[in-house]
Order: C-alpha cells, then structure tokens, then sequence
C-alpha cells in the first residue's frame, strides 16, 4: 500500500510555509518590510525562535533579506525578471517599447477576461477603490500621482486574475515602466485631452469588470492600451519632428 508515516511539521515550517504563499500571491510585494519580530510572532502564534528558524531559511531562499536597523525585508530582485543588461537593451532601442505595449495589451486583456470571471467580490472592491482614488488625483491634476495609480489599477486587475505566473512576470514588467525603462508615463497625464480620455478609458475597464463582463473588459483594456501606443507614437513624431525644425531654424540663422 502506498502509505508512510506522517510526520509532525515543524512551528518554523509552517512559518515558512505562510509567508511564502504571502510573497507567490503578491499580497506582500517586493521591498515590502515585514512586522516587527515581536508583532509578527505574536499574529503568527509561534515563538521568537521559530520565527529567527523560519525567517533564516526564507533569507537562504533568497526571499527575505535583512537591513541594519531597518528590519526584515522581502528581497528588492524579486520584483525583477530582467538582468541589467537586457534593461539597457530595451531602453535603447524604439521596438521594444512597441513590443511592450503589444505584449501588455494580450496579457492584461486576458487578466481582465479572467478578473472578471474569476476575481472576486473583494478583489472587484480594491479595482474599485483604486479607480475612485484616480478620479480624485484626476481633480487635483497632479501628473505623477495619476501615473502612479494608474500601474495601480493595472496591477488591481492581474492580481484579480488569480494567476500568480502572470501577476509577478507583469509585475516585472510595470517595475520597468516605473524606471522609465520604456517611456516617461507622467509625460502622458500632463496633456488635459489626453487625461481626460485615459480616465474614460479606466471607467470602462472599471465599468466592465464590476458587471463581470469578461468580453467588456478584455475589449476595454485592448482599446485602451491601443491609444497608448497610438498616442506614444505620435509623441515620439512629434519630438522628431521638433528636432528636425530646430536643426532647419539653426541652418537659416547661419545663412
């Protein structure tokens, strides 16, 4: 018979055990600081050594990492599926940036189709409450605040997925957006008509995914991320274009 002995786990292991699932799901992200050793033995029911036990392995794992003076960590890389080099090779070259937002727009659009089949009741509330808080910086005008929500409320959706392959590759992906990898968001929520539509834009995905409306919102998403390489297209005319007059401006000042 294919039966063994079951054997008593370890307090440490479960602990273990706990906040690794903590880190997969992404309900604590990379560069998150964990509880105090007291608070955090104390919400966790074990003692102070089982808890040193567990977070020692979990710093051996390459999941946690520790501070002087600041406390326990989860570890900065794992927000990161791109070595240094490969970053500096998109941020130099204009195809990978289309490529991006190309890739973006099939992941996410099938992030929203599954958010809305799959998220839950709760997982729809924080898609909610991150889009009321983007109609609220949307009056106050403050570019960098819209943009910061904005990788937000995208995140909300993967997360509402409930798949954790994509949920951490994407999230890679918007820490790149973040650096400025591929282009400089704020430039985009600085335009009033550009703004206005963006923020359309969302209340549709938004709109979608509170009716639970898997084509909606995967339509929603695609249209919208369509507009942003549209409009980051014309952007990047634009530039080359101001270029190109100044180059013509300074030629006649010399004739």
């Amino acid at each position: 018979m294919p039966f063994t002995p079951v054997k008593p786990e370890k307090l440490s292991a479960a602990v273990v055990d706990q906040i690794e699932l903590l880190i997969l799901r992404g309900i604590i992200r990379p560069g998150e600081r964990l509880p105090s050793e007291r608070e955090l033995s104390e919400r966790m029911g074990v003692s102070r050594p089982s808890l040193r036990e567990a977070i020692a392995t979990l710093q051996d794992r390459g999941l946690l990492e520790s501070k002087a003076g600041a406390g326990i960590f989860v570890t900065e890389f794992l927000g990161s599926a791109f070595s240094e080099a490969l970053t500096q090779l998109f941020a130099n070259h204009d195809e990978a940036v289309f490529d991006y937002l190309s890739f973006r727009r099939d992941m996410e659009g099938l992030a929203a189709e599954r958010a809305a089949t799959h998220g839950s009741d709760t997982d729809l509330d924080v898609v909610q409450k991150i889009f009321d808080k983007m109609c609220a910086a949307h009056s106050k005008r403050n570019p960098a605040e819209e943009a910061h929500l904005d990788a937000d409320f995208h995140l909300a959706i993967i997360e509402a997925s409930h798949n954790v392959i994509m949920l951490h590759m994407m999230r890679s992906m918007y820490q790149l957006l973040r650096e400025g990898v591929f282009y400089n968001r704020t430039i985009m929520f600085r335009q009033r008509t550009t703004r206005d539509q963006l923020l359309e834009q969302h209340g549709r995905i938004n709109d979608a995914l509170q009716a639970r409306n898997p084509e909606a919102a995967r339509k929603a998403v695609e249209d919208h991320l369509s507009y942003v390489e549209a409009s980051l297209f014309e952007n990047r005319k634009t530039e080359q274009n101001e270029i190109i007059a100044r180059q013509r401006l300074e030629q006649e000042n010399n004739r």
